[in-house]
């Protein structure tokens, strides 16, 4: 077995290992909005040793029970729905809500045992301590705004403080939270710059690629490949952070089961950039270019770079709350230097492989 086979191997071991020690992050919802204008926020979690917050661009509810007796989420027809105790996570397989918060809209069809009278029949779905749910009381379902967002929707509104029951060996809890409406930004403005970004990124391909000049725009360009595929690798890294993950095993898992193509790009991104980096070439002025496979290598690669990871996030420039867990202007800055990086890089390439062409062309004649 060759060294190369067995670093395969440990890496294979080492991310089967990991994946399997990270099943709540697994619980992210594969209906979480890519961005919205209702910010959700828990302001009470009940008792001191529940945290509870917001995930998924307030999409999900998170609540983790650090205390030695089990807490119960209670459903909307009052019957328990969730139990969250040291013996792992436990749902009422006859309340309605187990089945109505599998969908943010909740449009689930409940069977027949669905009832919110009958004794509970608990059934165990994670064996940690946090529980991740859809909660339509958290949530604004309505198709249109509210009343005062529509008469004056350029300004913040608080649209209803809302509560989430809760029980345990000592009586009733429970979760409170707000519910408020954040204008969205202008994306305008944030257009023009991805814009304006990509055609300066772009313009590196007008010079002679056998040149010094056209040589060193290669390196620039394998520099900005790297930079925005870095960017797509935060913004993957940032969606799996904001749907619950925890640790280097969750992680991972929530990397390779949310963003998974954001992630992927970004990645390919890096390999490229460090590729054009390093392998310019060494052609004297007037001579061909020897590198047209990295100039294809460069468009593919920003090709699905700004498609990918950049066409696929650009809902942050026209929703004010967004699945990441640090200011949402960040992420509009790091889309915008996905989608320059991408978009320019494809564009400069383009320019040179086709300046490659007609060289070769008028050389042959």
């Amino acid at each position: 077995m060759t060294p190369l086979t067995r670093a395969g191997l440990l890496l294979a071991a080492t991310v089967t290992a990991l994946l399997a020690t990270a099943a709540p992050a697994l619980a992210h919802g594969a209906d979480a909005p890519n961005g919205t204008d209702y910010r959700v926020t828990v302001t009470d979690a009940g008792r001191p040793d529940l945290r509870v917050r917001v995930i998924e661009a307030g999409a999900r509810l998170e609540l983790t029970n650090t205390g030695d007796t089990p807490v119960e989420v209670i459903g909307y027809s009052g019957e328990p729905y969730l139990r969250v105790g040291p013996d792992g996570v436990y749902e009422n397989s006859r309340s309605p809500a187990t089945y109505l918060n599998r969908t943010i809209v909740g449009d689930t069809a409940l069977p027949a045992e669905a009832d919110p009278a009958a004794e509970p029949r608990w059934r165990r779905v994670d064996g940690g301590t946090t529980a991740r749910w859809h909660d339509q009381r958290a949530l604004w379902r309505e198709p249109s705004p509210p009343a005062q967002v529509r008469a004056a929707s350029d300004r913040e509104h608080r649209v209803r403080d809302w509560v989430v029951p809760l029980r345990d060996a000592d009586g009733p809890l429970e979760i409170r939270g707000t519910l408020d409406w954040v204008p969205p930004p202008d994306a305008y403005t944030w257009w023009v710059v991805a814009i304006v970004g990509a055609l300066a990124v772009g313009a590196l391909g007008v010079l002679p690629a056998a040149s010094h000049p056209g040589r060193r725009a290669l390196v620039a360009l394998g520099g900005l490949l790297i930079v925005g595929g870095a960017a797509a690798v935060a913004l993957a890294l940032g969606r799996a952070l904001d749907a619950g993950a925890q640790g280097l095993g969750g992680v991972l898992a929530g990397l390779l089961t949310g963003p998974v193509w954001t992630l992927l790009t970004g990645l390919a991104a890096i390999a490229a950039g460090a590729r054009a980096m390093t392998g310019g070439g060494h052609a004297s002025a007037g001579a061909p270019a020897p590198h047209s496979h990295v100039d294809f290598l460069i468009a593919l690669t920003g090709a699905c770079l700004a498609l990918f990871a950049g066409v696929t996030n650009i809902a942050g420039f026209a929703r004010a709350v967004l699945p990441v867990p640090w200011p949402p202007t960040i992420a509009r800055v790091l889309v915008v230097l996905v989608l320059a990086g991408g978009a320019g890089a494809l564009a400069a390439a383009l320019l040179r492989l086709h300046a490659a062409g007609r060289h070769a062309t008028a050389a042959t004649r």
